[in-house]
């Protein structure tokens, strides 16, 4: 119980359909998470995907539960000021939801994070969304707690290369091609479009994969922002899918796909003269598999309480 995995939902050749967390809240209860744009998309999904003779209720309970993200390396203590509950590491691992107390409201707290930082999403009644805002407000105020929107999250998560589906990833791309291998569990239970994965596994390293990409003009660098052209020793061999402003590594940067007949490995990524081209020119750049901020995860790990 309470326990959150990150997967995608997968059609029968193994693309995309949907990028979700689902956290197991009772013995026979599971709650879905997925993108805000394509809601009423992933259900009805869902609904086609049902097995025939399935006993299975399924709501939509978007509109009556709101969602506030406390994230940022002060996370942990902002949160052990507002509610009673044990939000250290061993007592709230990374990966972990329960329902805690906070302010007047009983809200479901979920370790995670889009942004890269120690975090936890807040699951709220929609009756107390308004008083849980303004006790979180008040007891971050001298910690720098501030409001963040779509576009600091959207340049947060690049420095993270946390895929965004509908621009990363979708219906014509499977895990492996995005970089999502580490969140198919092969060896369990049959799923749909896992003969699909068996075969592209079996083939090899994939011929066209998600990497993360940076300008290294620096401040001079244009910002990137959807099918730009990505050249390698002058031959064309892939675009990007999104691109911001990364202002922790002070850089732009974006998630792009790049092919390659044998195979895009590591190798290949490190050799060669890499440039995209923007309004008809064209700008070196550095390439890789892993994030630009913070690879090994550790300021999610975040492991110590303060004192």
């Amino acid at each position: 119980m309470g326990k959150i995995v990150y997967t995608q939902w997968l059609n029968p050749r193994g693309g995309i359909e949907a990028d979700v967390t689902v956290t197991r809240i009772a013995e026979d209860a599971f709650l879905v998470v997925t993108v805000a744009l394509s809601q009423r998309r992933d259900m009805a999904w869902f609904k086609r995907n049902l097995p025939e003779g399935a006993h299975v209720h399924i709501s939509d309970i978007t509109s009556a539960t709101p969602m506030l993200a406390v994230m940022g390396p002060k996370a942990r203590e902002l949160m052990a000021r507002v509610s009673p509950d044990d939000f250290s590491d061993a007592g709230f691992p990374f990966g972990t939801s329960r329902e805690v107390d906070l302010g007047y409201a009983r809200v479901r707290a979920s370790r995670l994070t889009f942004v890269g930082e120690l975090g936890f999403e807040l699951m709220i009644d929609t009756e107390f969304a308004a008083h849980v805002w303004e006790v979180l407000a008040e007891a971050g105020r001298d910690l720098g707690l501030k409001p963040a929107g779509y576009f600091a999250l959207n340049s947060l998560r690049m420095e993270k290369g946390y895929r965004h589906w509908g621009h990363d990833i979708g219906e014509e791309d499977t895990p492996f091609n995005g970089g999502l291998g580490f969140a198919v569990a092969m060896g369990k239970a049959d799923f749909i479009g896992k003969a699909a994965l068996v075969a592209q596994k079996a083939e090899g390293p994939v011929r066209r994969r998600l990497v993360q990409i940076m300008l290294t003009g620096g401040a001079e660098a244009p910002m990137l922002y959807h099918h730009e052209p990505l050249w390698r020793d002058g031959k064309l061999v892939g675009s990007v899918m999104s691109g911001a402003y990364g202002h922790r590594v002070g850089a732009s940067l974006g998630l792009a796909y790049v092919s390659h007949p044998e195979g895009v490995r590591k190798d290949w990524l490190e050799t060669g003269t890499w440039e995209v081209e923007v309004a008809m020119k064209r700008h070196p750049i550095r390439v890789q598999f892993s994030p630009w901020y913070d690879p090994k995860g550790d300021k999610i790990k975040a492991g110590a309480m303060p004192r």
